[in-house]
């Protein structure tokens, strides 16, 4: 963990890491220098030559590319010219996909911009603010007031807890509590929440750690960052509750680097949770800024980075609640997951429960964007439709007709407007064809060129793959340049016939998730729409 700090704070010290550094970091740590080049060469945020006065990273993704069009950073980059002071390029989702086409102009979010602004701002920025979060009520919050926060943990923990198990009735009451309420992980893989913990709990391995996986890096998921800028409090007392439950006294909020402005929010609600003494003594927690990646987001890749190792996923089993960080039972949830605890244990499993509707349980923060009015994040019950969730971002913008949606973030199936009425809950979508993944809602409009989209959904996981695993690395590489040939015109069918079993393959022989679906956005398309490939090949032909 201390290398990656480290290098982390050198490169914000001097804008990139100098070679000299390297070497005297190699010595005072008593680290070869060819792990900590291994290391840095692994990182996209890492840079190893000095920086220029602005640097701009456009988005390339999904969202972006909807709302800007695929040619957006080129003609940014025409704009500016050849100037040595200005060094643009395209990244992977920067996580603000609510102001479309999004940007990072020496670190500060922008967005809702023209090529031409952009260019401006290259050429002459100007004192950037970050985008300030305006004041809303949440239902998941069960405070009215900051003096109340914590209350909740603060209760459970002045319970009597019996020696030398650190945990006793409080934990099985919280544990208890979440397995009737049937709350399920909310970061994709929705396993259930009562029952993860109290695996971790049951671990006689010790010490034990809560680690909050807040590296949000999905194209269209941004909810996640909303509460991290609004509710820190709820996740820090879940993170809490979840030391108290597995009998942990240390976790780590593992934060994406494009989240600075979260992070200042993130570690004031610490400090303040810290001056309180809900945090020192009984259980403590620290923020780890992530290098980059989006395979970080990938529970083992994330523990990896921890222990400053490259992030390539492990092979499982073991799991991390067995063999964690540091080869030591390790609860990882997700930053929404653990914001919905003390609301849980607040209001009980009925209450819980009756927040849903037809017949679903509990509520749900989902991202929308793409093409809608009002992108952003909204608060449902389960069981919201996606025509409703459509329409209270302000329907399909422009007035067009809805074409495609992905309920569940870059890498759920598409699915035809004709699914739009399917109930959000995790098996209503996955009977519908799709998932409810990552939680972000992706909207296309009629006139959409669906291969173009899948294009950068597939190009999207090519770039983010590890290479670690030959099926995931070499498998997305193919797909997307068949894709490509295609868009060029010069696509000859064989997509076709690859496609079925190199999605077959990626899906059983992938060591983590990024590879097991990268290509189900491109298999749902052509189920789909499969005619656009056609008219596609016979253009070609």
């Amino acid at each position: 963990m201390e290398l990656i700090q480290e290098l982390t704070r050198l490169q914000h010290i001097y804008g990139y890491l100098r070679e000299a550094d390297l070497h005297e970091l190699s010595e005072r740590q008593r680290v070869p220098l060819y792990r900590i080049e291994e290391v840095v060469s692994f990182y996209p945020h890492f840079r190893t030559i000095p920086p220029p006065k602005v640097q701009i990273a456009v988005c390339r993704d999904l969202t972006c590319a909807l709302n800007g069009g695929k040619d957006f950073c080129d003609r940014a980059r025409e704009l500016i010219g050849d100037g040595g002071d200005v060094e643009l390029q395209e990244v992977s989702c920067i996580g603000r996909c609510d102001i479309a086409p999004a940007a990072l102009v020496n670190g500060v979010p922008v967005g809702g911009l023209t090529p031409g602004r952009l260019a401006e701002l290259g050429h002459a920025p100007a004192d950037l603010e970050p985008p300030v979060y305006e004041a809303r009520s949440w239902r998941i919050d069960p405070y009215d007031g900051d003096a109340a926060r914590y209350s909740i943990y603060e209760g459970l923990r002045a319970r009597p807890r019996p020696r030398p198990r650190p945990t006793g009735e409080a934990a099985s009451e919280i544990i208890e509590k979440l397995k009737a309420a049937g709350l399920r992980g909310m970061g994709g893989a929705g396993f259930p929440t009562g029952r993860k913990w109290e695996l971790v709990r049951a671990q006689k391995a010790e010490p034990k750690y809560v680690v909050c996986n807040a590296d949000e890096s999905e194209p269209g998921t941004i909810k996640d960052r909303a509460i991290l800028g609004q509710l820190s409090h709820l996740m820090l007392e879940g993170m809490c509750l979840a030391g108290l439950s597995i009998g942990a006294e240390r976790g780590w909020i593992y934060l994406r680097h494009e989240y600075e402005p979260e992070r200042q929010a993130v570690q004031a609600a610490i400090e303040s949770a810290r001056e309180r003494g809900v945090l020192g003594a009984h259980f403590d927690v620290e923020i780890f800024i992530s290098p980059g990646g989006y395979i970080l987001g990938e529970e083992t890749a994330l523990l990896e980075a921890l222990e400053s190792k490259r992030g390539e996923p492990r092979n499982k089993p073991p799991y991390p609640g067995e063999r964690g960080l540091w080869s030591k039972p390790t609860l990882i949830n997700n930053v929404e997951t653990l914001a919905m605890i003390p609301i849980i244990l607040a209001k009980g499993a009925a209450w819980w429960k009756e927040q849903g509707l037809r017949g679903h349980s509990g509520l749900k923060v989902i991202s929308v964007s793409g093409h809608v009015e009002r992108p952003g994040n909204y608060e449902i019950p389960m069981g919201t439709t996606m025509a409703e969730l459509i329409e209270l971002a302000g329907g399909v913008s422009d007035g067009r007709a809805l074409k495609a949606f992905a309920p569940g973030g870059a890498s759920s199936d598409f699915l035809p407007a004709s699914a739009v009425d399917v109930e959000i809950d995790f098996d209503s979508i996955a009977e519908a064809g799709s998932m409810l993944g990552s939680g972000a809602l992706v909207v296309l409009a009629e006139g959409t060129d669906m291969i173009e989209a899948a294009t950068n959904v597939t190009r999207f996981f090519r770039n983010e793959s590890c290479g670690k695993c030959v099926p995931c690395r070499v498998g997305t590489e193919k797909v997307v340049g068949l894709l490509e040939d295609i868009l060029a015109g010069k696509g000859d069918g064989r997509l076709r016939e690859l496609l079925p079993e190199l999605s077959r393959t990626l899906g059983e022989t992938s060591i983590c998730g990024l590879g097991q679906v990268a290509l189900n956005p491109i298999v749902s398309v052509l189920e789909n729409w499969g005619d656009e490939l056609d008219a596609y090949l016979e253009g070609s032909s």
